[in-house]
């Protein structure tokens, strides 16, 4: 007979193991065995919870996600002016939930999927429409091209995140402070 209120954490941990797993490949060349083995059950448990390592992932990302989602919201809420909304968006992105080596590869192996899989097309298009939305609300009062400048910002992060996985180029600190300058280079650039 099962344990009540077991599956929940099994998800939660095969979620975490998922990330971990993808963390050490740096890629999704891992198999539903390894992500059970870290997590503590058996494979047949985690086929039994997600049905494959595609759904796995799906829910790894969508647990990303929503991590993200929240440190944003946190950070948003502490913001006064539009200037600081547009700060709090990118220090959210450089968060140490969301810039964890783990977490950056998993984000990754999601772009480099994403243009085969339409379930995970879904997501990093859902990922990019929030961050650009908000970005442009934040940017809309700060110039006069609020979009194209809410695009070089998430590029920007995009690029850095991409950097941050293939190598050990700078630290999550270095990786702010650049979005950050270049925010400032956009909102109030020298004349």
């Amino acid at each position: 007979m099962p344990k009540l209120g077991m599956e929940p954490l099994r998800r939660a941990s095969l979620v975490r193991a998922t990330i971990a797993e993808i963390g050490r490949a740096g890629s999704l060349d891992v198999t539903v065995g390894q992500i059970a083995k870290t997590a503590g059950m058996s494979t047949a448990l985690a086929h039994h919870y997600f049905g494959g390592k595609k759904q796995i992932f799906l829910a790894a990302m969508r647990h990303i996600l929503k991590e993200y989602g929240d440190v944003v919201r946190a950070s948003l809420a502490g913001a006064a002016s539009p200037f600081e909304r547009a700060e709090a968006i990118i220090t959210a992105s450089f968060d140490e939930t969301c810039f964890a080596p783990d977490t950056v590869s998993t984000w990754m192996t999601l772009y480099a999927v994403a243009s085969t899989q339409p379930e995970m097309t879904r997501l990093l298009a859902l990922y990019q429409s929030r961050l650009r939305s908000n970005l442009t609300h934040a940017l809309r009062p700060l110039t006069a091209k609020p979009e194209a400048d809410a695009d070089t910002l998430a590029a920007l992060i995009d690029g850095l995140y991409l950097r941050a996985a293939l190598s050990d180029a700078g630290s999550r600190g270095q990786a702010r402070r650049t979005a950050l300058r270049t925010l400032e280079m956009i909102v109030r650039p020298e004349k």
